[in-house]
């Protein structure tokens, strides 16, 4: 090709891109997306309640401050309750702390809570969960009444 050729032709000399396209690349890659902590939270405690096994989510200290706040008006139920994410660019890491059902595998509760999860968030995020730890913090026994329950009986 002569020097005069290569001026008239747009592909020469870019390899092969075409340089008359604005933004250049594909626009779903085009900029950055974040994902805050709280909305990993909410999808991880979401899911984690969707276990059979699971009661409840949080410590004894938290379901009962958490009883409180849903008694307020405009408090509303957090379905982050229990569950805490720290976030990076590309992965996750979740602690949860359940409350699971009297007679119940615990191991075989935390494994479902484990997959559920995990699912979950990759799925809805597309990031990597590198790791989900689970602390059982109590048994819920058939005849203990229930905080939440409680709440619901008193005012009818």
């Amino acid at each position: 090709m002569t020097e005069s050729s290569q001026r008239n032709n747009p592909d020469s000399g870019s390899g092969g891109k075409n340089l008359g396209k604005r933004g250049g690349g594909d626009p779903g890659t085009r900029g950055r997306t974040t994902i805050a902590d709280g909305v990993v939270e909410k999808i991880a405690g979401m899911a984690a309640r969707d276990v059979a096994g699971v009661h409840a989510m949080g410590s004894g200290l938290s379901r009962t401050f958490g009883a409180v706040r849903d008694r307020v008006p405009g408090g509303g139920k957090s379905v982050t309750r229990g569950v805490k994410a720290e976030v990076g660019e590309s992965q996750a890491a979740l602690d949860l702390e359940i409350v699971v059902d009297y007679g119940v595998s615990i191991s075989d509760v935390a494994r479902d809570v484990r997959e559920n999860v995990v699912a979950a968030v990759e799925r809805m995020t597309g990031l990597e969960v590198v790791e989900v730890n689970i602390a059982v913090s109590d048994v819920k026994l058939p005849d203990e009444e229930d905080d939440e329950d409680e709440s619901e009986q008193r005012v009818q």
